[in-house]
């Protein structure tokens, strides 16, 4: 008799990242199967006075009042 083993998900959501930038980049890499996403620019948003980076996906994150990432709109 045989047993299979079957292993866990790995996965990790955006807003389970710590908050650090060079997190947030492993974290995207990872997600864009293994092709480097980069910081292209970061500012502060008007309203929020938040730090928001701009990836090369296209995409700008920042992180919330709990210190988590979120995708800012």
């Amino acid at each position: 008799m045989s047993s299979a083993f079957v292993k866990e998900s790995e996965e990790q959501w955006l807003h389970d990242i710590p908050p650090t930038l060079n997190a947030l980049i492993v974290y995207l890499t990872r997600e864009n199967n293994g092709i480097r996403v980069y910081e292209q620019k970061s500012y502060k948003d008007p309203k929020t006075g938040k730090d928001v980076y701009a990836m090369s996906n296209g995409l700008a994150y920042s992180v919330d009042g709990d210190n988590r990432w979120f995708i800012v709109d």
